[in-house]
């Protein structure tokens, strides 16, 4: 069992050839991925939130080397579907899985391994030619016996499937530990190859599929149980305002907050408007740094009647 501590770096080579690939996270929700991503291309690419099944698209984060190029595909958390978008989101994981060069499974240490941890694994166990690395992630709420105690059973749930992990690395994104490391693992197990993306590019997500994300995000935040997976965002138009002097340039967005029930408006509304306009003062906030430009942020909510079971309604919403 190799497990990765913060003084066994891998050796370097002075005639290192540059590689260029793809890598993976795969894990239960709320297993960290989307926050690793973030913290290993060192800007926020992909949204995060407290309630699992936050992601819905894969994100790709680009990290950028001297001697490599790592895109990070951060793909929905796999789970046992129970509508149409659910079934959806995990033909994306498999999909993603089947295309990379190495796959990241992301392991909380705060949570003893469950049956949907071994549900992935035995998926993993099957895909037999990709290198995969366990990734224990959130060490930053454990103490060390805890720690301990996790890397040996994720060590031992790989023996029982039949295949070897190529690293067992513990890391907190959140924390800042072990993630340069964790590139440098990942790293050697890409192809050789020149870069992909041009230097500077640290997604290829298109900006208006990003601009919904912020706003789901700040949408999501403090909303009861049931209502995450209701709520979906399209940004219908961003154009720039006419007739504004050069210097002071301000951006017109219009989305729509698409929930599945008329009794979920209120929710998201609130008393007198006052959730909805907390929604647009953090989204537009976190929209103008991802742009660099002033921003006019109209939000509007509609009902979409179950549009996670509706095959028509998920094609309109982009899945």
């Amino acid at each position: 069992m190799s497990v990765r501590t913060p003084s066994s770096k891998p050796p370097a080579s002075s005639e290192t050839p540059h590689r260029a690939g793809f890598a993976c996270f795969v894990g239960r929700p709320n297993a960290g991925k989307s926050t690793l991503t973030n913290a290993l291309v060192g800007q926020k690419v992909a949204i995060t939130a407290n309630q699992p099944q936050t992601t819905r698209h894969t994100v790709r984060g680009i990290v950028h080397r001297p001697d490599a190029q790592l895109i990070l595909v951060d793909t929905p958390g796999l789970h046992k579907p129970r509508t149409l978008l659910g079934q959806r989101l995990n033909d994306i994981v498999r999909t993603t899985w089947a295309e990379v060069d190495v796959i990241g499974f992301c392991l909380p240490a705060n949570e003893k391994l469950g049956p949907g941890d071994r549900f992935i694994a035995k998926e993993l166990a099957s895909i037999k030619k990709t290198p995969k690395i366990a990734i224990v992630t959130k060490t930053d709420l454990v103490d060390s016996k805890t720690l301990a105690e996790q890397l040996i059973a994720i060590d031992q749930l790989g023996k029982e499937l039949g295949f070897e992990w190529a690293e067992i690395v513990p890391v907190s994104a959140v924390a800042d530990q072990q993630v340069g490391l964790l590139a440098d693992l990942l790293i050697p197990l890409l192809p050789e190859g020149p870069a992909l993306y041009p230097e500077g590019d640290l997604t290829d997500e298109p900006e208006q599929v990003m601009i919904a994300e912020l706003i789901r995000e700040a949408a999501l935040e403090g909303v009861r149980d049931e209502l995450p997976h209701s709520i979906a965002v399209v940004v219908e138009e961003m154009l720039p305002r006419e007739d504004r002097p050069a210097d002071k340039p301000l951006l017109d967005i219009h989305a729509f907050v698409y929930i599945e029930r008329p009794s979920q408006k209120g929710i998201i509304i609130g008393p007198k408007g006052a959730r909805l306009k907390q929604v647009g003062i953090k989204s537009r906030k976190q929209i103008e740094a991802l742009l660099g430009t002033p921003v006019f942020l109209d939000l509007h909510v509609k009902v979409a009647k179950d549009w996670q079971r509706d095959p028509r309604q998920l094609r309109k919403l982009g899945f």
